[in-house]
């Protein structure tokens, strides 16, 4: 699967008072892998930035004041998403904003990225997994052991890397090692990191030893699932997989 790790930076919000993005970061990932492609651009958004935004992520207007606006990078930025899966960290403010900078350009048929795109958002995620506690993506940084040492300000594409991380850690992968090695196709952007060393046992090795069950403990076992099966009111898991039968 394709997924695309997206962040974005304001110049304040809500997106209904006229609020623009000013700043776009993805990373992508084929297979829990990051491949080193990105898409990363600051924007001109024709507004100032509110001066609470400004503290949050340090990006000036006169730092702004000769970028390209959204409609000069659309259709680029719209191609790296299109058929992805978006993964966004509170996903209705990133996806509002990117609606409404389509909306403004007329293109009604990408005003609702969600049609060319599926959506998983993080923060829905933790939430389930991490009820009544902070969620926000330091918060999630410090549980999952995920380096942020350098995000003294927001940024939309440091955000994102950093979000991928957190994702695959939240999801089982692992993100210390990339089988794939250090991928990289020329776009620039963090890639997987150190190849796994593969170590592979001696053939002449002392054969692991078989511990079979005793009669008495498949007995026991047998008791466990009758127990099991009579409070479900179905057969244990156990069974419905159809183990093969161990002997005594």
């Amino acid at each position: 699967m394709r997924s695309v790790v997206l962040d974005t930076e304001t110049t304040g919000m809500p997106v209904t008072d006229g609020h623009r993005i000013i700043e776009i970061g993805c990373v992508e990932l084929i297979g829990r892998r990051l491949t080193g492609r990105h898409f990363h651009v600051y924007l001109q958004p024709d507004r100032e930035s509110d001066e609470g935004a400004i503290a949050v992520h340090g990006i000036t207007n006169e730092f702004l004041a000769d970028k390209p606006r959204f409609r000069e990078v659309a259709e680029e930025f719209f191609e790296f998403i299109k058929d992805a899966q978006l993964i966004i960290h509170n996903a209705a403010f990133d996806i509002g904003f990117i609606n409404n900078e389509f909306a403004l350009l007329g293109q009604q048929d990408r005003a609702d990225i969600t049609e060319h795109c599926s959506v998983l958002d993080t923060l829905l995620m933790a939430r389930e997994r991490h009820p009544g506690q902070r969620n926000n993506l330091d918060a999630l940084c410090k549980r999952y052991g995920v380096d942020n040492s350098g995000r003294e300000l927001h940024g939309a594409l440091l955000d994102a890397e950093i979000l991928a991380d957190v994702y695959l850690s939240m999801t089982g992968g692992q993100t210390s090692l990339s089988l794939a090695g250090n991928a990289s196709d020329g776009d620039g952007a963090s890639g997987g990191s150190q190849a796994s060393e593969i170590r592979r046992l001696p053939e002449d090795r002392p054969r692991t030893r078989v511990i079979r069950a005793s009669a008495e403990e498949l007995a026991a076992h047998a008791a466990r699932l009758a127990i099991i099966e009579k409070a479900a009111g179905a057969p244990p898991l156990w069974v419905q997989m159809e183990q093969p039968k161990i002997e005594a």
